[in-house]
C-alpha cells in the first residue's frame, strides 16, 4: 500500500471513529437538555457543543501525542481513570442541577416569582457551559491513540492532517446531535417542562451517566 492509500484510509477511519464514537449519548444528551432547560436559542446551543467537543477532542489527541512517547500502557490506564472520573461528574453534576432546578421551583412558590439571589447563581447558564466543558475535557476517547500510532511514521503533516480530520468528524456529529435533539426538545411545550425543565433535565443527564457508566461506553 503507498503513503498516499495509507494516509486515506487512516483518514478514513479517524473520521469513521470520530462520528461513531460521539453517537453516545453522553456525548450529546447533557448538552441539549441543558440548552432546554436553560432556554438557549439553537446558534448558542450549536457554540455550546462547539466548546465541548473542541475541549474532548483536543484532549484526547494529546494523550495520543503522548502515548508516542511514553507508550499505550500508561495513556490507556489513565483514560480508563478520566473515564470513571468523568462518569461520576457527570452524575455529580446532573443531580446538583436537578436539585438547583427543584430549588428554584420552591423559591418560586415561597416568593411568588423566581428569586436569582436565593438561587445564589447570578448566570446558572455560563456556570452549566463551563461546568460541561470541565466534565467533557475529562472524558478522552482513547480510540484515536492507535490513529495516532498508525499515522506518525507517514509524516508529521500526515498526522496533523488524520487527527485533524478525527476532531471535525467528531466535534461536526457531537453538534449535528446536540441541535437536531434541541430542536426536537423544544417541541415539547407546556407550563410543566417550564417549571420542572431544570431538574429534568438534571435527571436525564444522570441516566444517561448512569448508562453509559453500565454500558463502559
Amino acid at each position: 500500500m503507498t503513503a498516499g492509500a495509507l494516509l486515506a484510509t487512516l483518514a478514513i477511519g479517524a473520521a469513521s471513529v470520530g462520528a461513531l464514537h460521539a453517537l453516545a449519548p453522553d456525548h450529546w444528551v447533557p448538552i441539549a437538555a441543558v440548552s432546554r432547560a436553560r432556554g438557549w436559542p439553537v446558534r448558542r446551543t450549536a457554540r455550546v457543543a462547539l466548546l465541548c467537543g473542541f475541549g474532548h477532542v483536543t484532549v484526547s489527541v494529546v494523550l495520543g501525542l503522548v502515548a508516542l512517547v511514553s507508550g499505550t500502557a500508561i495513556v490507556e490506564a489513565f483514560g480508563a481513570h478520566t473515564a470513571a472520573v468523568a462518569g461520576v461528574l457527570m452524575i455529580g453534576f446532573g443531580v446538583a442541577y436537578a436539585l438547583w432546578g427543584a430549588r428554584r421551583v420552591i423559591a418560586s412558590r415561597i416568593h411568588g416569582h423566581e428569586h436569582t439571589h436565593f438561587d445564589h447563581v447570578h448566570d446558572a447558564s455560563k456556570a452549566s457551559t463551563w461546568t460541561l466543558f470541565a466534565i467533557y475535557c475529562a472524558d478522552p476517547c482513547i480510540a484515536v491513540v492507535p490513529i495516532v500510532f498508525a499515522a506518525a511514521p507517514l509524516s508529521i503533516a500526515a498526522t496533523i492532517a488524520v487527527v485533524l480530520v478525527y476532531e471535525v468528524a467528531t466535534i461536526a456529529m457531537m453538534v449535528g446531535l446536540v441541535v437536531a435533539a434541541r430542536v426536537g426538545a423544544g417541541a415539547i411545550r407546556g407550563r410543566w417542562i417550564e417549571r420542572y425543565g431544570d431538574s429534568a433535565a438534571g435527571g436525564l443527564i444522570v441516566a444517561t451517566g448512569v448508562v453509559v457508566a453500565v454500558l463502559g461506553w
